[in-house]
Parts: C-alpha cells; structure tokens; sequence
C-alpha cells in the first residue's frame, strides 16, 4: 500500500529542522536541536530531543556530506543542543499511533544508519566521538553506542539508560542490546540489570561498567571533548587538503508507477505486486586516473549510481509496502563494468574512492536486509558483471537465458576482482563466498573464470545462476516463479529469505538485523506492547499497562 504522504529521504542542510551541522578543521560537530513540532507524520511532538524518521533522515544526509563533501573531517562529534538533554530516543507517541510496518521499517533505517557510522570508522577512516552533555536514554544511547567512544557530562545528574524493556514493553531495537555485549563488553548480569532498570547509570559507575569511556565535570567538559576528538583525528588517514565533492540535488522523476533516475529505474506493476528494478551500466569514456575522478565529482558514475540505488531501494521500502518482489535487471555493456572495477581497485585507496565504494557497498548491504524477494533476469543487452554482478548475488534466485541458436545473442555475466574483495556484506564475507559457505574449489573455480564472458550454461555450472531456460521456456519458467512468489505469504517470505541469505558467521550487525529486529518486529505485534492496555499504547496516559503474563 503506498503511504498517504509519501517519504522523501533527499534533503541538504538548508533544509534541516533537526541537526546544526558545524566544521572547525579535522573536526565536524552534529548538534542535535530536534524541532518540536517537526515530526514527519501529525500525532505526536518531538520533545526531549525524542527522534523520528524524519530526524534520521536528516542525520543520514549530513554524515553523506561528511564523508564525500568535507574529506578534511576526521572526526564527528555527536552532541546536543539542549540545555540536560542529549537525546531521550525515539519519540514514545510517535511509535504507538505508528502501523506495525511502519515502526519495523522506521528501525530498520535507524540501524542502517548507525551501521554507517561504525563502517566508516572501519573502513573509511572517519571517527565518531558522542559527547553525552544531558539524559541520553534509549534511542539516544544507542546512537552513541555506534560512535567510536562516549564522553559523558559528570553532572551528578546526566546519565545513560535502555529502559525499554520496563517502560515501553519493548526491546532497544537499534542495537543497543547488542552493542553493549558485544562492543562495549559489558558482563553480562550488568547489562542484564542496566537493560531492566529505568534508572539511568552515570557518573564513574558509567565508567565501570564500560558504558561510556570518559566522563568530565562541566567546566572541562567542552575542554575535554576538543581533546579527545583530535586525538581520534590523529588516527585518521582522510586527507586534510582533499578537495569535496559537492552532492548535487539527485535528478528523478517520480509517477504514479515509476521511478527514473539517470542510471536507475522502477517500473511498479500493482496488479502483479511487483517491480522491475533496471540498472543501466557505464556508457562513453569513463575516467580512470584521480584527476578525471576529481572532475567528474557526484557525476561520477559509481557514486551517482549508488546515490540514485539507494534512494530507490529506500523510497521502495517505505512507500510501496505492497510491491514485495523485485525484479532486478541491467543492460548496458559488461567490458565497460569490468574497465570501471579495475579503475576501483587501481584507485582504492584514494579517499574518494574510498568514499564511494563504502557507499556502493552500504547501498548493497540495504539491498540484502529488504524484506522483499529479490529475483534477478539475465536478458540479453544485460551486464551483469563486476561490480553490478554484485546485484544479481545478491538475489534469492537469479534466472539466465539460453540461447542455443544465437551465440551472439546469448547473455553472459562476468566476474571481477571487485566480488572477491570491494563489497562485503554484513557478515564480513563477500556474496560469493557466503554463496559457496566460503568452500575453496568453488571459489577457486569461480576465480579461473575471472573476467570471462559466461553464458549461461557456463554460469549454470560454476553455480553463479539459478536456472538456465532456453528461448522455449523462459517466458513461462520466469513468469511461473513470479506468481508462485508473489502468492506467498509475506510474513514467511521475510523470515525466511533473512534466515538464508545470512547463512554465515554470525557478528554485531548480523546480530542486530537478524536477531534483534526478528524478535522486535515479533514483540512490535504483541498485545503486551501494542494492544489496548499495551505499554507502548498507556505510555503517558497515567494508566498502568496489562501483561498477558504467559511466556511463548
């Protein structure tokens, strides 16, 4: 069903509502300033600095300038505006007038969000140093939990806290669970008692327990926090005199039916439930040293490919709940994929580069933690290889054409460097290794054919493909399997396409997006949370929530 309002996640800081976005050298600061009466949908206000998706809508924008506009920052500081408060998390109002796919996929965003924030720390060289001057609860501890280190405001009164569990009848649902264990390493029967408690844990208890890193008594506090974000800054290798690239307005039309962008499109068929998601791959010369990188700047096509990927997969998401299969095509020319991975790999170590393969590379992991089926048809004008291979990988189920009688004509795909190594998942492994359960014949089969044109046949029989019908049975075969999928439930589909497309080791994020929001989009429907007398439903009313108390 399409939203009454549709969500827009494109935005730039003239228009910020929420976030005050400052630069001084290596160190950009993010104060967080939530407007009241901001909220994205009516029903509830924003106070307390309490969140809605809106805000991180805003929050993800700022940090894709950080990365890509203003190389010179090395470290990010996450702080508030507001006098005692740092953030009390996501608004209580917000989540309990909200429908059930709309505060799963509201968590979903938030997550991704704060994975982003860890996975440039990781690969990018960008630090992120939360400066916890007030409360900071749920929400809002979670999103210093995915910043590199917390400083906390020795106040006698500022404090951290996850009380969800005994408030709301919830669990933190942006990982806060989960990286209190495994990143913050704290023992388990604390966390048991700080995750129960509505009482927040400040002071040099925060300290001992390995809840925030640092606290510092008021008058030091700004003193303190300057000093340990340039010391992050020393850690970083992001080039003081690199020169941004500004992250221009996407150009998009949207119709009732259709998204198009430069490089992408989605085609909705409602009837069917389902959408073509086309990719068009590199067309003309494309740079291959830095200084034509440095002049093509957002028009480059990797990273617009990316930006227009994302926004796709996001208005998708949350606009078009209905439309659970996506059918992801491309077409273009496959030499031309293949020439702009080895520019990838040549330059990867060039900041911005760098900057956009993290952001190929997040927008495929979105990919994967969509709660639709995926299917991918390899046509013929597809170029599925390389880097846009990826996306057919990513699939639950990848179908080639045969053609027999015209070995011209016949699709093929192609595997580059770039699958082994540019674009891990979640899990740490590539798609192909997690495809083969990182068995080396496979793997090293798969290699030997690096750069070779496959038709499908060949495909077929590295296992890189699904199915390979002939020109007789691909109409039916393709459009049988469609049926079949979209006539499923849904519910079941999600379950069970999260549970085998990560079928490898098992980590924080894998954690946080299989584990914590399996069990949360499960308690999110419970009566306990949701129902009339449900916590999130009597929050702030002044009545007393009713437990079913029956453990399932």
């Amino acid at each position: 069903m399409t939203h009454p309002n549709r969500v827009e996640y494109q935005t730039d800081p003239s228009r910020y509502r929420h976030w005050k976005l400052t630069f001084d050298g290596p160190v950009a600061t993010l104060k967080a300033d939530f407007d009241e009466d901001g909220g994205l949908r009516p029903g509830y206000k924003l106070k307390l600095n309490s969140y809605d998706l809106g805000v991180d809508i805003e929050l993800n924008d700022a940090i894709a300038r950080i990365r890509f506009e203003h190389p010179e920052v090395r470290t990010v500081v996450l702080t508030s505006a507001k006098d005692k408060v740092f953030c009390s998390g996501a608004n209580i109002f917000m989540l309990g007038v909200s429908s059930h796919a709309w505060k799963v996929n509201f968590c979903k965003f938030t997550n991704e969000t704060r994975n982003g924030l860890e996975d440039s720390s990781a690969h990018s060289g960008l630090k992120f140093l939360a400066a916890v001057n007030g409360a900071c609860a749920g929400g809002g501890y979670e999103l210093a939990l995915a910043c590199d280190e917390i400083m906390l405001v020795d106040d006698r009164s500022s404090s951290v806290s996850l009380p969800e569990v005994p408030l709301l009848g919830v669990l933190p649902g942006t990982g806060g669970l989960t990286r209190v264990t495994d990143k913050r390493h704290v023992r388990h029967d604390l966390a048991d008692l700080f995750c129960t408690s509505v009482e927040g844990v400040r002071g040099e208890k925060a300290v001992a327990w390995r809840l925030v890193d640092a606290i510092a008594k008021p008058a030091v506090f700004a003193q303190k926090v300057q000093e340990r974000a340039l010391a992050l800054a020393a850690k970083s290798d992001r080039p003081a005199d690199g020169k941004g690239v500004l992250l221009a307005p996407l150009q998009r039309t949207i119709e009732a039916d259709a998204l198009r962008y430069s490089h992408v499109s989605v085609e909705i068929d409602r009837a069917k439930r389902s959408a073509i998601f086309t990719v068009q791959g590199p067309s003309g010369a494309q740079p291959a040293d830095i200084a034509g990188i440095e002049a093509a700047g957002a028009a480059w096509y990797p990273l617009l490919l990316a930006r227009e990927l994302e926004d796709a997969i996001l208005q998708m998401r949350t606009n078009e709940t209905e439309i659970g299969t996506w059918l992801i095509k491309t077409t273009g020319d496959a030499p031309a994929v293949l020439a702009l991975d080895a520019t990838l790999l040549a330059q990867q170590k060039h900041w911005l580069v760098r900057e956009t393969i993290g952001l190929l590379r997040r927008t495929l992991s979105r990919l994967d933690v969509s709660s639709r089926s995926l299917f991918a048809l390899i046509e013929p004008g597809s170029c599925f290889a390389g880097t846009l291979l990826e996306l057919a990988l990513a699939c639950d189920r990848s179908y080639q054409l045969q053609l027999p009688d015209d070995e011209a004509g016949t699709p093929r795909i192609a595997v580059s460097e770039a699958n082994f190594t540019l674009y891990p998942m979640i899990t740490g492994q590539s798609r192909l290794a997690r495809r083969f359960y990182d068995e080396q014949p496979a793997l090293a089969a798969v290699r030997a054919q690096l750069g070779q044109a496959l038709d499908a046949n060949a495909a077929n029989a590295l296992g890189l493909i699904t199915s390979n019908p002939d020109d007789i049975d691909w109409a039916d075969e393709v459009r049988l399997a469609v049926e079949e999928r979209v006539s499923m439930s849904p519910d079941a589909l999600t379950g069970l396409e999260a549970n085998l497309r990560f079928n490898g080791p098992e980590n924080l994020f894998t954690r946080v997006f299989a584990r914590l929001s399996a069990w949360q989009n499960w308690i999110f429907q419970r009566p306990n949370a949701v129902g009339e007398k449900g916590a999130l439903k009597v929050y702030g009313k002044g009545d007393k929530a009713v437990f079913d108390w029956n453990r399932v």
